[in-house]
């Protein structure tokens, strides 16, 4: 029993660095969201002035001032696929097909977001219960240094580990909100010009 106990301890505490590494690269992974989300941030502030107006306004005798007022560069996957949608052959099978495609790649964009969320934790958790078995023996054995140093790394992996966690929540929950705005907006184009073909 004794032999497993130390190799199952072994096992663990050889886990400590990896995890370590991989909750820095996360980090660095979520600063990089972050930068990312404020450019699309300020790209979709600027998209919804120039677009909302044209699509809440949108019927199907106006339908011809909304392809003018869609910025001339696809600076976002809404107005890519927005742009797509008007110049697509006007039937519900390609409509169908078009949505799917942009929820499809909405969905990957959330994807790292979803993987930060969950991950963080995960790791932050990993890496507190593996430093938290030194640190007891050093209090046990009286090596207040050596307890405190695997302490720092104990409080460490739990923080960088929720930080991590939050970029990824309020990001996810922005770009949801986003996203179901967008698919609206989209099915909403679609209608109008389905009506406008059976006029």
């Amino acid at each position: 029993m004794e032999i497993i106990s130390k190799a199952l301890f072994w096992v663990a505490n050889s886990l400590l660095i990896p995890d370590i590494i991989i909750l820095l690269l996360l980090f660095a992974r979520s600063l990089l969201l972050v930068g990312s989300f404020y450019n699309q941030f300020m790209t979709k502030r600027k998209n919804d002035k120039e677009v909302n107006d044209s699509i809440r306004q949108l019927s199907p005798s106006n339908l011809r001032a909304l392809p003018a007022a869609i910025p001339e560069k696809d600076n976002s996957l809404f107005i890519k696929y927005l742009r797509d949608l008007l110049v697509a052959p006007v039937n519900e099978a390609h409509i169908e097909f078009l949505i799917s495609n942009f929820e499809n790649e909405a969905e990957k964009d959330l994807s790292l977001s979803k993987l930060l969320t969950k991950i963080g934790p995960v790791l932050g958790l990993i890496g507190t219960l593996i430093a938290m078995s030194p640190a007891l023996v050093g209090l046990s054995t009286g090596d207040i240094s050596g307890m405190a140093y695997n302490m720092q790394v104990v409080f460490a992996t739990t923080v960088v580990g929720l930080v991590v966690s939050a970029i990824g929540l309020v990001t996810l929950q922005f770009k949801q909100r986003w996203y179901a705005k967008d698919v609206n907006s989209l099915y909403y184009v679609a209608r109008v010009l389905l009506d406008k073909k059976q006029v």
